[in-house]
């Protein structure tokens, strides 16, 4: 099959961008979206071009770190499925794609589909985990965790934080990531020293990092490569209302 790429090129963080065209022939049904875009940068290095750069890490759809827009969608038009396992049997003989990176003040271009991600990391840094004493590993039966719980906080954890949600709200809101990163301690027996703090110094972070507020639009869940459910930003907004009202409390 053949294919038209358009695809958007920055050589760095504050240089101008624009879209450049390509065309590639004998592109297999068979490839993924990212060995199409091995194949392309393959023809650029031997025409002494610059390669296009992208993220990609497992190819499994584990990492979350192969996030693009194509046509318009994050991850594509598949539903629940990453870049990398995209394939391009999904597309038409001839068809034009356009591919861009996550477009966010918070996830700034670093080379042409390549974004900083780092606000992420400093989102989890600032209260996604659980401080315990160290030593041997407990009894896996010894906290006992009702099903429900444990099931809903299992699938918060299946985040891979790619960032999809953000690119996939008008607002660039990061609140579905929070949310999940929240719920899977808020749900458990084992995040419930720190739930309070928790969820303050998460919002606060994200807050500082420049996401926007919640668009109550749904289109996060829609692009999530994971599934994660926008029930958990309801429940963040239980958890900081909570906290909020507690930390109220102390200070009368």
């Amino acid at each position: 099959m053949k294919i038209k790429l358009h695809i958007w090129r920055q050589s760095g963080r504050d240089a101008q961008g624009e879209f450049k065209t390509y065309e590639l022939g004998n592109v297999s049904p068979h490839m993924s979206f990212l060995e199409m875009l091995d194949v392309l940068n393959e023809q650029l290095i031997a025409d002494k071009e610059e390669p296009v750069a992208f993220d990609h890490d497992c190819r499994e759809g584990i990492c979350g770190s192969c996030g693009v827009v194509i046509n318009g969608q994050p991850h594509g038009p598949d539903l629940e499925t990453t870049t990398c396992q995209l394939h391009m049997r999904r597309f038409k003989d001839g068809a034009e794609i356009y591919i861009e990176p996550w477009r966010a003040d918070s996830f700034p271009v670093l080379k042409d589909l390549v974004v900083d991600r780092t606000s992420f990391d400093r989102i989890q840094q600032a209260g996604g985990f659980v401080s315990v004493n160290t030593g041997n590993a407990p009894d896996a039966n010894s906290t006992a965790v009702p099903k429900r719980d444990a099931d809903l906080a299992f699938d918060a954890a299946t985040c891979i934080g790619c960032g999809a949600c953000v690119a996939a709200c008008k607002n660039a809101s990061a609140m579905l990531f929070v949310s999940a990163k929240v719920s899977q301690y808020a749900l458990l027996p084992q995040g419930g020293p720190e739930r309070p703090i928790r969820v303050q110094k998460m919002i606060a972070q994200m807050d500082k990092e420049g996401f926007g507020g919640c668009s109550n639009t749904n289109e996060c869940e829609a692009a999530c490569p994971a599934g994660i459910s926008v029930k958990n930003i309801a429940r963040l907004n239980r958890e900081f209302i909570s906290a909020s009202v507690a930390s109220d409390e102390k200070m009368e």
